[in-house]
């Protein structure tokens, strides 16, 4: 009697991974309310260039403002690093979550497809989303986001060794610095459009556990 080699469950078996990073998982997200921010991570396919450069930065701009008049769904704080963006966003529900950021990332590699003179697939992952419902989880999310280019080591890049606050984020739209800096836009400065925060997690509720320092190096997201 000879024993089947085909069918049934197997080790490994399926398409195998093309990419070098795994995909995120399609696992069920938690849910998503008006009440309740998310944090977006969102990696780009490694040979993209890297985006933390001017040219760059005013693509991934032109991109957001693609997003900004919508009702259903507002990008609150980004940040901008070498290989990946960092989100905090604002959703009535999961449906508009994945509309919202469809919108925005189809804009986004179209636009860095052109201006980079490449084709192909610029984010090969699932962006990974990560619902925040607490204060002490809005507080954490803030800082990942606001200072992550501390966590990457960015400010010591030349270009940036004289920052107080990232320049590829949108740190300069934030009022709750422990320092208490109120910014003035520079003339040669283009910010991010992004949309004022509805959530009371991110307007009040996160000061709880007190304002975020400047110089600040937020811990993993966990």
């Amino acid at each position: 009697m000879k024993f089947r080699t085909w069918g049934g469950k197997r080790r490994r078996a399926g398409r195998p991974q093309v990419n070098q990073r795994k995909s995120e998982a399609h696992r069920k997200r938690a849910q998503v309310t008006p009440k309740t921010p998310v944090h977006v991570t969102q990696r780009v396919a490694v040979d993209v260039a890297r985006l933390r450069k001017e040219s760059t930065y005013k693509v991934i701009r032109k991109a957001m403002l693609r997003v900004l008049s919508r009702h259903d769904f507002r990008i609150v704080h980004v940040s901008i690093q070498a290989n990946h963006l960092h989100l905090l966003v604002e959703a009535d529900d999961e449906q508009a979550l994945a509309k919202g950021m469809q919108s925005f990332l189809i804009s986004l590699a179209r636009k860095l497809n052109a201006h980079l003179g490449r084709s192909g697939s610029v984010f090969p992952d699932r962006y990974h989303a990560r619902v925040i419902d607490s204060r002490r989880q809005a507080r954490h999310a803030l800082a990942y986001v606001l200072n992550n280019w501390r966590r990457h080591a960015e400010d010591g890049a030349a270009i940036a060794r004289t920052w107080k606050i990232d320049r590829f984020s949108s740190a300069i739209h934030f009022m709750g610095f422990t320092e208490g800096e109120r910014w003035t836009v520079p003339e040669d400065y283009e910010s991010l459009p992004v949309s004022a925060a509805q959530s009371w997690l991110l307007v009040d509720g996160w000061r709880m556990y007190g304002t975020i320092g400047m110089y600040e190096v937020p811990g993993p997201f966990k």
